[in-house]
């Protein structure tokens, strides 16, 4: 069975069936918008990204995002509180096509990072995580300033886990630890720096999408088509995609690139 928009939009449908959540199929955008009806709060899914996963996941792939969007339902419909939960915020990157407002108009606490991306702010609860808005923030007198240092430590304490890969003479190196933090690791400093000492080519980095980061040691031309590909596919079975964008790394600087087939990256 070839998996479509208007399939998938109706599985969903089934097996999110409650009586309090609307549905809004947009054809344009290629989504599906799932909202409580009592608070005007939910969830807006992109479906080719889910559709890409049901392709190698099937059934997997829809529970997946059956029981994320169950989970965050619940959670948007209860108040959440910053103090006492320092431990719990992690910063989030998101393409800057991201919204800056929730659907009810409040706007959401994010910080500038590339041309390409965004940093937001998140409190995790535990299965899922609630972006952090300035409502939230003004309610507990709560700075930018605070959120930012808080969520900076944080993402630094997170374990690591990597998988290196040699292909073509390039070495890949992918962390997707599947905690919903792995693109964050891009902000840990520190990590960068350590691999920046032992890379003896060109260090590239991608976050293709939410739960993976990856760092190239590109040592020849035909890494950086490698690396094109690689981060394009990322990109398009990401549940949460950010860029297919990859980006060269040297003194803390990340600076976006574009890799045509067959040549060198333009920056």
């Amino acid at each position: 069975m070839k998996m479509t928009s208007r399939k998938l939009v109706e599985i969903l449908k089934g097996k999110l069936a409650n009586a309090e959540w609307s549905f809004d199929f947009d054809r344009e955008k290629d989504s599906l918008r799932v909202e409580d009806s009592t608070s005007n709060k939910g969830v807006t899914l992109s479906l080719p990204g889910i559709i890409a996963k049901w392709e190698t996941s099937k059934e997997k792939a829809i529970d997946e995002v059956v029981y994320y969007v169950e989970e965050a339902l619940i959670v948007m419909n209860k108040e959440q509180e910053l103090s006492g939960k320092e431990k719990s915020i992690y910063p989030v990157i998101r393409s800057t096509s991201f919204p800056t407002e929730s659907n009810e108009g409040i706007k959401l606490c994010y910080s500038d990072h590339t041309a390409e991306t965004r940093i937001y702010y998140a409190l995790d609860l535990g299965n899922t995580y609630r972006l952090i808005d300035e409502k939230m923030m003004q309610k507990e007198n709560w700075t930018r300033d605070q959120l930012k240092e808080v969520s900076a430590f944080n993402v630094r304490a997170l374990k690591t886990s990597v998988k290196e890969d040699i292909v073509a003479g390039n070495v890949f190196y992918f962390f997707n630890a599947n905690d919903g933090y792995d693109a964050s690791r891009i902000l840990n400093d520190s990590l960068l720096q350590s691999f920046e000492e032992k890379i003896e080519g060109k260090m590239a980095v991608a976050v293709p999408h939410q739960d993976v980061l990856i760092i190239v040691d590109v040592r020849n031309d035909t890494g950086y088509d490698i690396l094109a590909q690689l981060t394009m596919s990322f990109f398009a079975s990401g549940n949460v995609p950010i860029t297919a964008l990859s980006f060269l790394y040297e003194s803390k600087e990340l600076e976006p690139i574009f890799i045509l087939g067959k040549n060198k990256p333009i920056q």
